[in-house]
């Protein structure tokens, strides 16, 4: 998902060759900060997999939540429907069970 916004990859920047001219940088000063960039890029690709994981296993958890309360909520019309003919027990269950799942979709409130 973001890897196409990343210009350089960590073998571009391990593979990349610099001009030495007879002022220039110590060639290994430069390649020990490309080796820690080059960590430090690899740290950041991973952390980028496991978040788009775990993002995909919530928007699963997410939806799957959101239909589980769409038939609580025609149950409970149903139930509502039925209210005299002594499904007043079921109806608190069902009003309960709905509280719950709201909470957990939208949050504590």
């Amino acid at each position: 998902m973001y890897q196409e916004r990343i210009v350089l990859t960590s073998k571009d920047i391990l593979e990349k060759d610099f001009k030495i001219d007879t002022r220039g940088y110590r060639p290994q000063e430069v390649d020990r900060y490309l080796d820690t960039i080059i960590k430090d890029y690899e740290e950041m690709n991973s952390i980028i997999n496991e978040l788009d994981s775990d993002k995909k296993e919530l928007l699963e958890e997410n939806s799957r939540l959101k239909k589980e309360i769409r038939s609580l909520k025609s149950k409970l019309e149903i139930a509502l429907e039925n209210e005299g003919q002594g499904a007043s027990g079921v109806n608190a269950d069902l009003l309960r069970r709905l509280s719950n799942l709201e909470k957990i979709i939208y949050g504590k409130e």
